[in-house]
This record gives structure tokens, sequence and C-alpha cells, in this order.
């Protein structure tokens, strides 16, 4: 038996103004343009209009945990108030609470930038359950709340792994004439057990859309592109890799290899990486075109032909994409710049760079989450039996007060 709500607009506005009473008028706004803001933007990939788009009704900033009571975070449409209701700014807890240097850790909350990459599961594989490295004991209920997107509850505070920073560190760029053969460089590299630090490809469209953003101070090969990073204890040990990948690079058919050693130098050469998004939306033509950010992973042998075959039905599609990060992995991102008129080409195109990544024994996403967009691909990737058991979960209880630590 289900719960029946009082919808009515007159209801929601006292429910609203009763609730403002209890937190706190200095917690929550009910101001239109903030609760706008909350429920979507121009880079986001589930598809929304300032028209049509369902507003939540009301905007919370919480201080501490016990002021905690709803979430929302991420790209894929993870926050978009389809039902109206409570969103979570989580700005003003952004405090680092512990630092446990001899144990390498520290405790954070979601406010230091952390929260929704617990929510989503990004990056997560380093994980373990308490502060101490490993645990047999019960069931790894971290490894369930992490990546349930605010479902089973909100992540108020997270225990991180921490890393000692290198001594020694060295980026480089080079560039290909195909972005297959900068994939396949990638394969080479990470097959080969190589201490590299980072892998990002940024492919010809991003690299000419942030020269003509002037996103950057150095103006690029307009080519498919691969940036590394390299560190460690010494600078024999740091070159000596960088050399190898330059080999790699080399007869995978790189026409460039550019080092950067001082910091000021690194700091240019990877700029282009954190350029990428904000490149793309500086080439929109109008201030309604939006950009559909999303993102699949595949095992590293499949990562050439995934992208090759991505670029490949962006460029029949007309519109302007990018494929770029991180893809030492196998996760690879795309960028679509679409109007409105073209919003149905652009939700073409991700079904079918779903479909593959799958088809490739691939997940329908690596780091930005499932959310509206992509929740109606779980039971291709997972199975039925194992979504019916995530409903199962969802609806059997909350565990929003359950004391959960993670270490990144």
């Amino acid at each position: 038996m289900y719960l029946k709500h009082n919808l009515a607009e007159d209801n929601i506005r006292q429910a609203c103004a009763e609730f403002a009473d209890t937190v706190g008028k200095e917690h929550v706004s009910l101001v239109h343009a903030d609760l706008l803001s909350y429920s979507g933007s121009h880079y986001q990939s589930y598809p929304w209009t300032e028209d049509t788009v369902v507003l939540g009704q009301v905007v919370g900033y919480p201080n501490t945990t016990e002021e905690v009571f709803q979430s929302g975070t991420s790209i894929e449409g993870q926050y978009i108030p389809t039902y109206g209701g409570i969103c979570v700014d989580f700005t003003r807890m952004d405090k680092i609470l512990r630092t446990n240097s001899l144990d390498l850790d520290c405790t954070v909350q979601p406010g230091a930038m952390i929260g929704g990459m617990v929510g989503t599961g990004c990056s997560g594989t380093n994980a373990t359950r308490q502060r101490p490295r490993k645990s047999s004991a019960g069931y790894d209920l971290t490894r369930t709340f992490i990546g349930s997107e605010g479902t089973l509850g909100l992540i108020t505070e997270a225990t991180l792994k921490l890393a000692v920073k290198p001594k020694c560190e060295v980026v480089a760029a080079c560039t290909f004439p195909p972005i297959r053969k900068a994939a396949l460089a990638v394969q080479s590299i990470v097959s080969r057990g190589l201490q590299v630090a980072a892998v990002e490809i940024l492919n010809e469209v991003q690299m000419r859309s942030i020269n003509e953003a002037k996103s950057t101070t150095r103006i690029w090969k307009e080519g498919p592109s691969l940036f590394f990073k390299f560190n460690g204890s010494s600078d024999v040990a740091v070159n000596d890799t960088a050399n190898l990948v330059k080999s790699i690079t080399e007869s995978h058919g790189s026409t460039s290899f550019t080092f950067a050693s001082s910091a000021d130098e690194r700091e240019e050469l990877w700029s282009a990486r954190r350029a990428s998004l904000w490149s793309i939306m500086a080439l929109r033509k109008s201030p309604e075109d939006k950009v559909w950010i999303t993102d699949v992973t595949v095992p590293l042998r499949r990562l050439a032909d995934t992208i090759e075959k991505t670029k490949k039905d962006i460029v029949q599609s007309g519109l302007l994409g990018a494929v770029f990060r991180h893809v030492g992995d196998g996760n690879f991102h795309t960028l679509i710049l679409y109007s409105d008129t073209e919003k149905d080409i652009a939700k073409g195109l991700v079904p079918r760079m779903v479909d593959m990544a799958i088809a490739m024994e691939g997940a329908v996403t690596g780091e930005y989450g499932v959310g509206l967009v992509k929740r109606d691909y779980l039971e291709s990737e997972l199975g039925k039996s194992t979504v019916d058991i995530m409903r199962m979960l969802r609806l059997g209880g909350n565990f929003t007060m359950l004391e959960i630590s993670n270490i990144w």
C-alpha cells in the first residue's frame, strides 16, 4: 500500500513555509531563480528547458549532519526534481574534519568536493571499508552505499585515503593522425604495466575547440592528443618511464611528444585537459544551446574500436562532438553540442554509444552515474534480477543515519 500525499499548490506552499520555520530561514531558499538553478543546467545530459522543467519546492543548505534531509547530485539527471521536492546543497558542509598523517587518511564533509564522487561511485577502485586497510567483517555496506546516487540516503562524511605527494612529476603530451592509433598506444602502455599516474585523451574536435575558444594560453596542434602524468620518488625513474612511453607512442605513429617538468610548464601543458568542457560551451551559437556530457567504459582491448566507432557516429550525425578524458582505465567521455532542434539527433547518439559499450562487454557509465538518463540501460548491463535486488534494497529501508566510512 502506497502513501498518498496532498500535492495541491496551497498545501505545498504551506509545507515549505513550515519547513523554513522548522530548520531556520537562513538554511533554505524559496526564490524562483534558486529553484531553477537547482533543476538543471546547460551541461547536463538529461534534456530540459526552463519552460518545461519541474521545479523543486525548496532548496536547503545544511551546516551539520543533524540538519540533513534529502539529496541530489551529478550530471546524468540525478538531481532533476521530476516530482518536485527538496534539493540539498552541501556547499556549507565543506570542512576537513580530521587528518591522520600516520594512517594516511582524512575525514571530510561532502562539500569538500567529494560527495558527488562517492554518490556516483566514480574512481572508487581503491576503496576499502573502514579506516583499516582491510576488513572481512559482515556485509560491505560501504560499497552498497557508494553509487546509490542519493536513493539510500545522504553522505555527510567520508573517510578518504591520502597519498604521499610525489617528489618528482613530469607532464607530457603527444599528437596522432587518427584517434585509433592514440587509443592503441594507450593499450600498449597500460598492458606493459608502466607506472603512469594519468592518461587523458582529447580528440581533434576538442583540441580545435580549445584553440577557437582561446581557453588556454597555448596554441595546440589540432589532432587527437594524449596527455600523460608521470610521478615517483626520483627523477631517474620518472624520466625513464616517460621516455619509454614516448618510444611506445612513436611506434604507434605519434607525430610529436612534448615534456614539461617545471611547475609552470606542467600547469600550461595540463591546462588543455581542464579546458575541455568550457571550450565546447564557448562555441555555442545560442545561449540556449546545450552540451550533452556522458561516458562509458569498456575493456581496454576494446577501447580503440569503441572510440573509433563513437567518433564516426558523431561525425555522421552532423553535430559537434568531442571525445575526451581518462582512457587509461578504458573509460572515455563525450561532449555533444546541440540546439533544441537537434535534440532528437543527440538523443539518438547516446543510446547507440551505450549499446555499443555493453556489446563490447563494458559498462553504461564509469563515473557520471546512472541518473534519469541511463536507468533504463541497467538491466542490459546487470540483468533484471540484479536491478530487482536494487529496488528491494531501496524500498526495504533507509540507510541515511548509518555511520559508513570509505577510504578511496
